[in-house]
């Protein structure tokens, strides 16, 4: 271990029979931060000044969050240009002089989130500078699924959709039940089976107005294989070499691991770009497609109804048949 990341690590998981088990890890960085970093903890304290509303929509509901601590995040601009141009805040020398993370599985530092959108939320940063893909990494968000265990939610944002940091591989981790999504993929109506691969089930989850898909297995190899067949499927259904656009939500639960993937055609809509009153600071990142729209601009979060988010959601998700297409190819 080098010098500087041994300074940055607060302890270490293996996964070799611990001694103590992923999640209690976490929350005890997380009280030993707020003891020691001031950012941490003023964060956590403007949580206590979020507002929260439910929207309904047609045949859906969505929880707006005014959460003025995420303008930052929101307006994030992830193209080559800045990115070369600005410091990575994820690397190792570039992590604030206070904090410090969990040397996960010896690959990733498990971070307090400095601007939470929930109470315990954690990022996973690679020790290491390197972009944003998923493909080779499905095995270690499987991992962590399982580690983390029941009552927890793994997050994945693509580079182009929801990533405040599309230059360095990470995940966020955050506690479940606070998303929308994870009672409507319960609910069997919304589910159409499209395709079984060996043990690997695919569903389409409908009357979400926007597109979601949920993949099922209970073995994680099968699961990650299958996941990266409709990636290159998906690669070729919409002309590109390049990672799709898409969103990630992983629940580990009674053995089974479930992705819901959100595909996505853009990243903000049009209304992030206006001038004016006519502007809404809405970028739909993972939380936002799980049911929870941030909006850190107060007058968005009061003027927001049902029909506005239909059509943000309309406008971000990838058309249904071409989704449709990606899966057919895996039959």
């Amino acid at each position: 271990m080098n010098t500087l990341l041994q300074q940055k690590t607060y302890t270490t998981f293996e996964g070799e029979k611990p001694l103590r088990r992923l999640p209690g890890l976490c929350l005890e960085l997380l009280s030993e931060q707020n003891k020691t970093w001031l950012d941490l903890r003023k964060g956590y304290e403007s949580l206590t000044n979020v507002r929260e509303r439910d929207v309904p929509c047609r045949g859906f509901s969505v929880r707006l969050q005014y959460n003025p601590g995420r303008i930052k995040s929101s307006l994030a601009d992830g193209g080559e240009k800045n990115l070369n141009e600005k410091r990575c805040f994820l690397c190792l020398d570039h992590l604030p002089e206070g904090q410090i993370g969990i040397l996960y599985r010896s690959e990733y530092l498990i971070l307090c989130n400095p601007i939470p959108v929930f109470p315990y939320h954690f990022t996973i940063s690679h020790i290491n500078h390197r972009p944003q893909a998923i493909a080779e990494q499905i095995g270690t968000l499987s991992q962590l699924m399982a580690d983390m265990g029941s009552g927890w939610t793994v997050f994945y944002n693509g580079p182009k959709c929801g990533a405040s940091a599309p230059d360095h591989l990470h995940f966020q981790v955050t506690p479940s039940g606070r998303m929308p999504i994870e009672k409507e993929i319960r609910e069997e109506k919304r589910l159409t089976l499209m395709i079984q691969v060996a043990s690997v089930f695919f569903y389409r989850v409908g009357n979400l107005g926007r597109e979601a898909i949920l993949l099922e297995g209970d073995d994680p190899i099968a699961v990650g294989s299958v996941f990266n067949g409709f990636l290159n499927e998906l690669k070729k259904a919409i002309l590109i070499d390049e990672e799709p656009m898409m969103n990630i939500a992983g629940f580990h639960e009674e053995r089974k691991w479930r992705f819901v993937i959100f595909p996505r055609r853009k990243h903000r809509p049009d209304a992030f770009f206006r001038e004016g009153d006519g502007r809404m600071v809405v970028s739909p990142g993972v939380i936002d497609m799980g049911g929870v729209l941030i909006t850190p601009v107060e007058k968005d979060f009061e003027r927001l109804d049902g029909a506005v988010v239909e059509s943000i959601f309309e406008e971000v998700s990838l058309e249904g048949k071409t989704v449709e297409r990606a899966i057919d190819a895996l039959k």
